[in-house]
């Protein structure tokens, strides 16, 4: 039974891909719609549930009555059959009834909406630029998808479980105390009205807080999550104290954030409980003043106390979940501030696979300055034919970091075009033309995953045989075969920890290297391939690498010129353009700056000023 109402809706059905709203509501919609029919399902049981309880105070009321006007020897012989029934609605009937309300409202919308809506913003976010992921903290953006799932969920089920099976309730309280006596139920209704418009101006004020709180929260766990994912950093330049200040700071701007938010809890507690005073003394007081004219019964009398009672322990729950409600929305509208953004580097409809040939390479006029009108690359034209290896030198700043993330569309250029066999790369789907290029970059950073699953990133469908030949080649499965995780798990299997911490970077960089390989790209680009390993293990990795380099078209950045003075071309960038192209020996000739760089590396690197 519970798997029914669980399977009713696939929460990763699939779904437009668009920019979610950036409104509330529309978005709220967005989330609900996929519900579809059973939302008037979920409406009409909650509507049951909550006349269901408001007829059992009526009930009761009605059985003082009867037991008043019978007496204690004709009571049972004339009401049996009745009271009968009632035990057998409420012991049985009105559970299944109850139960069949939860089980659509908890596994078919909770279940349904609470991963729906965490599944749709991660999908969401994996298409956005690597200018996104740069601009922001990983853990401040993670937490924000995190909580879209409970706080879509919740409020739909606030809305439906408690408000609209309270409105329902109120609704039936005014209809019983009105049929007692016009007068009683004119006393609820000033009640609720007081009720309704200090709801109203604590909500408002309660929205407003608990934006800032939740934005406070992912501010504290962007830099928490910032701390400990550098923490080797951390260390080295002795910042634990320096963190602790920088952190400190988030939590203290989050305590007032939240000392607000609590400060309105506290106000609602006093608020509440003075109306609920008047409602209790004016609905009592009232009803036994009627009784003592013998306008009304001392049944409807217990009647109009026990509704006016249980309306005073509703009053605080659902002021209670009308704040959760209004702090779940600051909670969404925080997190829209990342997910409802446009992405930046969109495929166009329809947008063909690249169809890669020979891997030829062609930069016409192209310039990017990130928006700025300056800075970043101006009017760079160069053409590399298929299979041929280049080398790219410039020193720190001068674009060749900007070259390649515009060839490999992590940004749209702005003026010009890239061309790969002779196709715009901006006009093919990204996920193919980076299919079609292999990248081993100094930083490579690796899945909390086992060594294989890693590898087999390069190729999801390698064989066992193929991952390790990889390995191999890579000058990797030696160390590999020797490797155990804090879980007891060896070779292959061994987990690398985030970002590959367990591995010490020459290790992380061969498994990259045996990654690329696996892939088998017609297109590498290789930057800083080899600058984590040391000196035996490079010489063994370049002459792997010359090997993996045969007929495939070849981008190399390296500090260390000697790892690319053997490219069959060099191009030098500087200041966002081509200054010089030629081999090695004709650069040194022409005593420009590649050259001067040559001349100033000191072990086989450039100078501090040729950084990248």
């Amino acid at each position: 039974m519970f798997r029914y109402f669980e399977n009713i809706i696939d929460p990763f059905q699939p779904f437009e891909e668009k920019t979610p709203p950036k409104a509330l509501w529309p978005y709220f919609w967005s989330q609900i719609r996929t519900l579809k029919g059973w939302l008037p399902v979920m409406a009409l049981s909650s509507l049951a549930v909550a006349l269901g309880e408001t007829f059992l105070i009526f009930y009761a009321g009605r059985v003082i009555d009867l037991m008043a006007e019978a007496g204690l020897q004709a009571f049972w012989a004339a009401h049996a059959a009745e009271l009968v029934f009632a035990a057998v609605v409420i012991a049985l009937l009105r559970p299944l009834l109850i139960f069949g309300n939860h089980l659509l409202l908890e596994q078919t919308l909770v279940g349904t909406l609470h991963v729906q809506s965490q599944w749709r913003a991660h999908r969401h976010l994996l298409g956005q630029s690597m200018g996104f992921f740069q601009n922001d903290f990983a853990g401040r953006l993670a937490n924000r998808v995190m909580q879209m799932g409970p706080a879509t969920e919740d409020s739909a089920y606030i809305m439906l479980e408690a408000l609209w099976f309270s409105l329902v309730y109120v609704v039936g309280a005014m209809i019983i105390i009105a049929g007692i006596d016009p007068r009683l139920s004119a006393v609820l209704i000033v009640w609720l009205t007081l009720y309704l418009l200090y709801t109203r101006l604590l909500v408002v004020r309660i929205a407003v807080a608990s934006e800032k709180w939740s934005d406070g929260r992912s501010l504290v766990t962007g830099r928490v999550v910032d701390a400990y994912t550098n923490i080797e950093s951390v260390k080295l330049f002795a910042g634990v104290d320096t963190e602790e200040k920088y952190v400190l700071s988030a939590f203290r701007r989050l305590r007032l954030r939240l000392n607000r938010f609590l400060r309105l809890a506290t106000e609602l507690h006093l608020v509440l409980n003075l109306l609920n005073g008047l409602l209790i003394i004016g609905m009592g007081g009232y009803g036994i003043h009627l009784w003592t004219l013998d306008q009304v019964s001392i049944g409807e009398v217990s009647a109009t106390l026990a509704l006016a009672l249980r309306l005073n322990g509703m009053s605080g729950w659902i002021m209670w979940v009308t704040i959760r409600l209004f702090e779940h929305f600051g909670v969404i509208r925080e997190g829209l501030r990342s997910i409802a953004v446009a992405h930046s580097v969109i495929d166009r409809p329809k947008a063909p696979a690249l169809n890669i040939g020979a891997g030829e390479i062609r930069f016409d006029a192209v310039s990017h300055h990130y928006g700025k009108g300056k800075g970043g690359l101006d009017n760079v034209s160069l053409t590399i034919p298929a299979g041929q290896k280049v080398g790219l030198v410039g020193r720190s700043g001068a674009g060749k970091s900007s070259l390649i993330n515009l060839l490999l569309r992590y940004r749209d250029v702005e003026d010009g075009q890239i061309l790969i066999d002779g196709q715009n790369v901006g006009g093919v789907a990204q996920d193919s033309l980076r299919a079609a290029i292999g990248v081993v970059t100094q930083d490579s950073s690796l899945l909390h995953r086992s060594i294989r699953a890693n590898i087999l990133y390069g190729r999801a469908g390698a064989t066992e045989a193929q991952v390790v030949e990889a390995a191999k080649r890579a000058e990797a499965h030696e160390f590999i075969e020797g490797l155990r995780d804090p879980k007891g798990r060896t070779g292959y299997n061994a987990y690398v920890g985030e970002r590959g911490v367990q591995l010490s970077g020459g290790q992380r960089q061969r498994i990259a290297i045996a990654r690329m390989i696996l892939k088998d790209a017609p297109i590498l680009i290789l930057d800083e391939a080899t600058s984590a390993l040391d000196s035996e293990v490079e010489a063994a990795i370049q002459r792997t690498l010359y090997g993996v380099m045969q007929g495939k078209t070849v981008i190399a950045i390296a500090h260390r010129l000697s790892t690319i003075a053997q490219m069959d071309r060099i191009v030098v960038l500087d200041q966002g353009r081509v200054v010089e192209d030629g081999p090695h020996e004709a650069l040194l000739d022409r005593d420009g700056i590649y050259a001067s760089l040559w001349k100033r590396q000191s072990g086989g690197f450039l100078g501090q000023e040729a950084g990248q």
